[in-house]
């Protein structure tokens, strides 16, 4: 990290946690001289991130939340975590659809946000296991946005899981008989050693149905889900075409994930 005084507080509250994660644990008086603000400013940005689930505070600092592999927050639960940097993934991703795509939204708080940068994007085919991305189509034609060349959208039927996402056998026989030009893939967690990752098993297994039905797969996720890993595995960094993540992924991760993905796309600006 660097010091920056002109830091937003969104940026701020990203170094703070990539650096607990990395670390392990960091201190106030460390954070104050690292980032030459307050200890005051770095309390409050404590106490956010503690509220967001994603550290716990401690006597003089924070450390990370450690979650067990099972556990699977819902979708407004991560819908307020890296709000910016999911709406730059989704712009990002976006400039990669042309009109008249075949392409699958997976669920995910990044793939909604997708959504919503697609609607203008004419004659798309849309299939998706995601309720949410689905309602972002169905009322951008309620309210009138309906136009020529509107996106024609496949809602897969399934089990709802605590993000909103359809999965299991109904969802998965639905995907085997479709093919996607594109897909975009949102997941739980990346790592080099366990790939893809998801903490529920029927959604591992409707993610690999999308993957085998692609004929390119695009990862949409921010850099926080760098190191994160779910119960299930469900496919190799290998297997991935192209992974749209933001700023903060560190530069050596990148050079890391370049030897297994052979496509990086890194949205908005660096972080420092």
């Amino acid at each position: 990290m660097t010091d920056n005084q002109n830091l937003l507080a969104e940026q701020r509250r990203a170094l703070i946690l990539d650096e607990v994660r990395r670390r392990g644990g960091v201190r106030v008086n460390e954070l104050t001289r690292r980032l030459s603000v307050s200890d005051m400013t770095i309390r409050r940005d404590l106490d956010a991130l503690a509220r967001q689930g994603v550290l716990s505070k401690v006597h003089g600092g924070a450390v990370p939340v450690v979650e067990a592999s099972t556990h699977e927050p819902g979708f407004e639960a991560k819908s307020v975590l890296e709000p910016s940097a999911k709406d730059e993934i989704a712009r990002a991703a976006a400039a990669l659809v042309a009109p008249g795509t075949a392409l699958a939204l997976s669920g995910g708080t990044t793939t909604y946000a997708l959504a919503r940068h697609l609607l203008d994007v004419p004659d798309l085919t849309v299939v998706t296991n995601s309720v949410r991305v689905a309602d972002v189509f169905h009322e951008a034609g309620r309210a009138g946005e309906a136009r020529r060349g509107a996106a024609t959208v496949v809602l897969t039927g399934g089990v709802r899981t605590p993000s909103d996402a359809l999965v299991g056998p109904v969802a998965d026989r639905a995907i085997r008989s479709l093919h996607f030009d594109l897909l975009f893939l949102g997941v739980h967690g990346v790592s080099v050693e366990a790939g893809l990752s998801t903490p529920n098993l029927a959604e591992a297994e409707t993610n690999t149905c999308l993957m085998r039905s692609a004929r390119r797969v695009v990862v949409v996720a921010d850099h926080t889900k760098w190191g994160t890993v779910g119960l299930s595995s469900f496919a190799a960094l290998d297997e991935v075409d192209t992974w749209v993540t933001d700023g903060g992924l560190p530069g050596e991760v990148r050079a890391e994930v370049a030897e297994h993905v052979p496509g990086l796309v890194v949205a908005g600006g660096e972080r420092a």
